[in-house]
């Protein structure tokens, strides 16, 4: 693969900012899922509905960075000289966490029988979302090599163990992937658009190529009477396109605005593309309805044209306009996401274990409940600035 010398060598702030935000959000709806008496506009749309939210972005927002952020982090590893066995062994090892941490955070969340758990099923989910932390933290050179392999290989023994003791509600022993959590989606659209980045070794029209494919792989899973649906092969792959689709709008995007030619044919590329986007979710939405819970591909389509349009801007007020002293406050969360996403899981289950609860009932309904969400989202970027400083940083 070779270096795109044209593609910025630096971070973006732009991107970083969009990431903090869409990473704000995300801690604020999830705790928002717990608050009753919300309006139907802060929830995630039913399965049954041919609707969305903007509830329903959040995952694919964060998809759709993965995406963008991919020909930077490919193009820094270059750079640096990594080797093509020292690059897949990264994309392959960052999957695997990914995958890993989803299913075990599914099964902390239920599936389990509460009389035959060989420990209480608040502290294996306490431990489950806790773990990451030893096993992927990125350790500063003053910390001795044997406290980052204490640390580090008795985290893994610890998901092992967590592995035993988990007894499913059918009576079986281990963590079955029910489904693949957040993460584990993540891992695997991350993995699939990686995969063909590389072969594709960057290029813009294979990029558009296979995003095309992932639409149509969504279009053939979702459609009734096709023989081929009956491999499981293709109705897994297919699954996970439905993602992969939208991280690879995130790359072409970045393609579009970094690969080095003069902003206004970039922006006019970029607003060509999000109107693409919205035009073949408009053209499917009446064979598929849009589904964030169905995974349909008018849903990825729709989502994908609001980030474009979300990330147009925030390129236009920050990289143009020079307009950043606003986003130092989502900067934390940026530099330091994965962490930030289990720590409210932390939180949760280590209160749960211990039978402590920090919020008043009074707070857990209508705009109370809105309110503290807020707060509490506050709070955790004002911890990942404390734990930024002690240099807790989760890196896969």
């Amino acid at each position: 693969m070779i270096v795109k010398e044209n593609l910025y060598n630096k971070r973006i702030i732009s991107i970083d900012a969009f990431r903090g935000i869409t990473i704000f959000v995300m801690i604020f709806v999830n705790e928002l899922a717990g608050v009753a008496n919300i309006p139907q506009w802060m929830k995630h749309m039913p399965a049954d509905a041919d609707a969305m939210t903007f509830v329903d972005v959040v995952f694919p927002a964060f998809l759709f960075i993965v995406g963008m952020s991919i020909p930077f982090a490919f193009n820094a590893r270059l750079i640096k000289g990594d080797s093509d066995y020292t690059i897949w062994q990264h994309t392959l090892k960052r999957t695997l966490a990914l995958i890993i941490m989803g299913v075990y955070m599914v099964n902390a969340s239920g599936g389990y029988s509460d009389y035959l758990m060989m420990i209480d099923p608040a502290v294996w989910a306490f431990f489950a979302y806790l773990l990451p932390i030893p096993v992927w933290n990125k350790y500063d050179e003053s910390v001795p090599e044997i406290v980052k392999n204490i640390l580090k290989y008795g985290g893994i023994l610890g998901f092992v163990a967590l592995y035993f003791l988990y007894v499913q509600d059918n009576g079986n022993i281990g963590t079955p992937p029910r489904w693949w959590g957040i993460l584990g989606l993540i891992g695997w659209a991350y993995l699939l658009t990686v995969v063909f980045y590389w072969f594709a070794k960057g290029n813009l029209i294979a990029m558009f190529a296979f995003f095309f494919i992932c639409v149509i792989a969504n279009c053939v899973n979702l459609t009734e009477g096709v023989a081929i649906k009956d491999f499981y092969v293709f109705s897994f792959v297919a699954g996970h396109m439905t993602h992969a689709s939208i991280v690879s709008a995130g790359v072409i995007l970045s393609l579009l605005f970094f690969e080095g030619e003069a902003l206004k044919t970039v922006n006019l590329k970029a607003i060509g593309f999000g109107l693409l986007l919205f035009v073949m979710g408009y053209l499917l939405r009446p064979y598929y309805e849009v589904s964030k819970i169905r995974g349909t591909p008018s849903w990825g389509l729709y989502s994908a044209a609001i980030c474009t349009a979300l990330y147009y801007f925030l390129f236009w007020l920050m990289e143009i306009k020079k307009q950043t002293k606003w986003s130092e406050f989502f900067m934390p969360a940026a530099a330091n996401p994965l962490l930030i996403y289990i720590l409210p899981g932390i939180i949760i289950y280590f209160n749960l274990s211990v039978g402590i609860s920090i919020v008043p009932n009074y707070f857990n309904s209508g705009i109370p409940g809105i309110i503290w969400c807020l707060v509490f989202s506050t709070i955790m970027l004002l911890m990942m600035k404390v734990f930024n400083k002690l240099k807790i940083r989760l890196h896969l």
